[in-house]
């Protein structure tokens, strides 16, 4: 990746949730090309899924994503649940032996108006978002903890949890928490842990044009962007690769800010257009 030196991450195990597609993959491919060894997850089995099963009962394959003509393995799992959690981890020693990296990024809401949502969908939400990071952080920390060079984890964020977000209010909200949590942990488990989160703002992955209203709508919303551009999987990747490298060394509870200068105040706009 730009500006990172593949030895940094060579031979590493890294743990991706929510990593066969969009910005999961992409940060998988990443840490591929930059030869770590790397364990990936979803709910859903992934394609070719039907491998052998870790001591902990996950099923294990060579699936997506790859890259440099190495694969992932994928372990089936639901992070919501603290097992399961726990499983993915013991499955990550089980085929690397130790872990370098983990990094939560499964998560996500559907649009939903917080006046009408049913209790159950914002607990829901909460728990994939918020409370399923600590699961895999705490299996992940009793591993670092006990290893020479500790570790690293990564949360992905959002500027969701940054800003007023109508339509996935439970959503912000749990990623407000994950930021506040990422500053906690970092402090509770130094020296051997760093935590850190990354907090992207609007990002094109192969479901976003379906989110943003198709082709024009994503090009609107690019235009927005001081960058004039959305994020990548790529460059969120490239953000996880600094984090969990040697360059980073000194970076712990911190949010890197990841949405190409931000959203400019809305006022500028209604200003702009009465003049």
């Amino acid at each position: 990746m730009r500006g990172m030196r593949p030895v940094e991450h060579a031979g590493q195990a890294v743990v991706i949730t929510g990593g066969t597609r969009g910005i999961g993959a992409g940060i998988a491919r990443a840490f591929l090309r930059a030869g770590a060894q790397v364990l990936v997850c979803g709910r859903s089995a992934a394609p070719g899924a039907a491998g052998p099963k870790s001591r902990d009962g996950l099923a294990v394959a060579g699936g997506l994503p790859v890259a440099g003509g190495q694969a992932a393995a994928f372990a089936q799992a639901d992070v919501r649940d603290p097992e399961q959690a726990h499983q993915l981890i013991g499955t990550a020693l089980d085929l690397f032996g130790r872990v370098d990296v983990v990094v939560s990024n499964a998560g996500g809401s559907p649009y939903a108006d917080a006046a009408a949502a049913s209790p159950r969908l914002h607990a829901r939400i909460i728990e994939l978002n918020l409370v399923a990071p600590l699961h895999v952080a705490q299996s992940a920390n009793a591993v670092m903890q006990g290893q020479s060079g500790g570790g690293s984890i990564i949360m992905v964020g959002s500027v969701s949890g940054t800003r007023p977000s109508p339509g996935t209010a439970a959503y912000g909200a749990a990623k407000a928490g994950l930021h506040h949590l990422v500053t906690s942990l970092a402090v509770e488990w130094g020296p051997k842990v760093r935590v850190n989160s990354v907090v992207p703002g609007f990002v094109a992955t192969e479901t976003g044009s379906e989110h943003y209203g198709g082709a024009a709508g994503m090009a609107a919303v690019s235009a927005t962007v001081p960058l004039r551009r959305m994020a990548t999987p790529d460059d969120v990747a490239a953000t996880c690769l600094f984090l969990s490298s040697p360059q980073a060394s000194y970076v712990s509870g911190a949010a890197l800010m990841l949405h190409g200068g931000g959203e400019p105040p809305a006022f500028l706009a209604a200003v702009q257009g009465s003049v």
